[in-house]
C-alpha cells in the first residue's frame, strides 16, 4: 500500500505472502493492511498490480483478486509488465532489452525504448526466445543496454559484448511506484481488459493442442 502525487512517492504498508498460501492469503492480507491504517477499499485511488510474464497460477490468483477487489471498490487498475518494470531501471536514454528467465532454457525478452528523464519506456515487442534467439536479438539491436536481474542471462549475453545492467528483480515498490504514474496519467484498464501477459502458453494449453493434433 502506498501514497503519493506527481513528486511523491511513499510505501506505507507491505505484507510478504508465502508462496504456498498466496490464493488463500492474498485478500485477507490486504483486508488487514487498509485495517492497519484504518481505511476502506472505497478510500483507495486505485490499483497497480504486476501483469506478467510469471507464474500461471500466482498471476491468476493476484489478477483474479484484483479485479474482484476494482469491481467492489470501482476504482481504476494500472497494469504493469515486469519486463516494463525492469526496462524502467535503464539509466539512459535509448533501446533497452529487458530479459527474465523463463526456464526450459528460454527467456522472456521484452524490446523497450527508455526515457529516464520523463521516467517512462515505450514498448517495442515482447516476446518468448531461445537463448540463441536472444543472442540473435542482441546482434541484431547493439545499439541496445541488456538489462536483467537474472546473472546467468548477464553472462550470456556478454558473448556479444551487450553493455549489461544487472538489476535487483522488481518488487513491489517498483511496481507500486509505476502504478501510481500511470494512475496518475489516467493510464488505466478496466476490469474486462485486465489480462494476465503469460507471453508462453501454459503446459495445459500446450497439451490440450497436442492431443487435438
Amino acid at each position: 500500500m502506498a501514497e503519493g502525487d506527481e513528486h511523491t512517492y511513499r510505501e506505507l504498508e507491505s505484507s510478504p505472502i508465502a508462496g504456498g498460501t498466496f490464493s488463500a492469503q492474498l485478500v485477507p492480507t490486504v483486508a488487514a493492511l487498509l485495517n492497519q491504517r484504518q481505511l476502506r477499499i472505497h478510500d483507495l485511488g486505485g490499483f497497480a498490480v504486476a501483469s506478467g510474464p510469471g507464474s500461471f497460477t500466482g498471476l491468476r490468483v493476484g489478477l483474479g483478486a484484483v479485479k474482484g477487489l476494482a469491481e467492489t471498490s470501482g476504482k481504476p487498475i494500472a497494469k504493469i509488465s515486469m519486463l516494463e518494470a525492469l526496462a524502467s531501471l535503464a539509466e539512459t536514454e535509448g533501446m533497452v532489452a529487458a530479459a527474465l528467465d523463463a526456464g526450459r532454457s528460454e527467456i522472456y525478452l521484452g524490446l523497450y525504448f527508455a526515457h529516464p528523464a520523463e521516467n517512462r519506456t515505450t514498448l517495442i515487442d515482447e516476446s518468448l526466445r531461445s537463448q540463441a534467439e536472444l543472442l540473435e536479438q542482441l546482434e541484431k539491436h547493439p545499439e541496445a543496454t541488456l538489462i536483467t536481474s537474472d546473472e546467468a542471462i548477464a553472462n550470456l549475453a556478454s558473448a556479444k559484448k551487450t553493455r549489461t545492467e544487472l538489476v535487483r528483480r522488481p518488487d513491489s515498490a517498483l511496481i507500486g511506484r509505476l502504478g501510481l504514474r500511470k494512475l496518475l496519467a489516467g493510464e488505466t484498464v478496466t476490469v474486462e481488459e485486465l489480462d494476465a501477459n503469460y507471453i508462453r502458453r501454459s503446459d495445459a494449453e500446450i497439451f490440450h493442442k497436442g492431443a487435438r493434433s
